[in-house]
């Protein structure tokens, strides 16, 4: 089975072309290869390219820069995927197309499953969702996944910017009322994996993700829920135990309404339900905790 991944270079991109390339022919598109804001190259490009599953990791992820710069946003956030949607009809391909919790407004306190309905309360939420629509409207066999606070070690997130902070300062602090769950870019990737492994049938895949089976919208994230405020605390006393020097080893709390120099709003709650998810599996995944744990052992770790 041949794999077409965009946004190769970025977060989660680079986790799926690690996790692909030695099981499946695996290609991967950086930014600077296949601009998604430049849509007759992005038709070109993959009219030209063979595959049989194409992946969007790429987006326009800067939530206060869509805020000023909505025409872009929408472009590559929304028409863009629609594109994609086209193209892999054209070739009786499927679509991986990741989206956001930010699709959320927030006002839940529950996490928000599938059937909830969509609110966003920023350009970036409002473009993710118009993406989403564009996919689905395209072909209802494509797949789009919606994830949140996603971490890894192939590009920096909001862990590694804590744990830089607290070696270099004796204070550091992060917001303590909002709510959502950091996803491991490891987990999704081999989430994914058991989709491909049923669309290939190279393999037998869990109960529901196997050919034809999984198709809309699914939520991934690890399991629980926490504030930033947790999820920076549990990190550092996570490096802490692999003995990473620390000068800050308490964080503080601030708060959402503190943060004047957002542009756009974000959702208060945005924690994404994964009880579809295992029932198609029969599995939950790992907690947020251990992700976060097993990600600071490999990466950080100095014993």
């Amino acid at each position: 089975m041949k794999i077409v991944i965009i946004g190769s270079a970025g977060r989660l991109g680079a986790a799926l072309v690690r996790e692909y390339r030695d099981k499946y022919d695996v290609a991967g598109f950086n930014h600077a290869q296949l601009d998604l804001s430049n849509l007759d190259d992005v038709r070109e490009t993959l009219r030209a390219t063979n595959f049989d599953v194409l992946i969007n990791a790429a987006a326009f992820t800067n939530v206060d820069l869509c805020e000023t710069e909505r025409d872009r946003a929408f472009l590559i956030n929304a028409e863009a995927p629609g594109v994609l949607a086209k193209i892999c009809n054209d070739r009786n391909a499927k679509l991986i197309h990741f989206s956001t919790d930010y699709v959320f407004d927030g006002k839940k306190r529950a996490p928000y499953t599938e059937e909830d309905e969509a609110n966003p309360i920023s350009v970036y939420g409002a473009s993710k969702l118009a993406g989403e629509e564009n996919v689905l409207a395209a072909d209802g066999r494509h797949l789009v996944m919606r994830v949140s606070w996603v971490f890894g070690p192939d590009r920096p997130s909001f862990v590694d910017g804590i744990i830089k902070r607290a070696q270099e300062n004796a204070e550091v602090d992060a917001i303590a009322d909002k709510f959502s769950t950091p996803t491991y870019t490891l987990d999704i990737a081999q989430m994914v994996g058991h989709v491909l492994d049923g669309w290939s049938r190279r393999a037998p895949a869990p109960n529901g993700l196997g050919a034809g089976r999984l198709q809309g919208v699914l939520h991934f994230a690890n399991a629980g829920e926490c504030t930033w405020k947790e999820y920076a605390q549990w990190a550092l006393d996570r490096c802490q135990d692999a003995g990473l020097p620390l000068k800050a080893k308490t964080v503080g709390a601030s708060k959402l309404k503190e943060m004047t120099n957002w542009v756009a709003r974000r959702p208060v709650y945005s924690v994404l339900s994964t009880a579809k998810y295992a029932k198609l599996t029969g599995s939950s995944p790992r907690t947020w905790r251990e992700a976060v744990a097993d990600y600071i052992t490999r990466f950080y770790s100095k014993k």
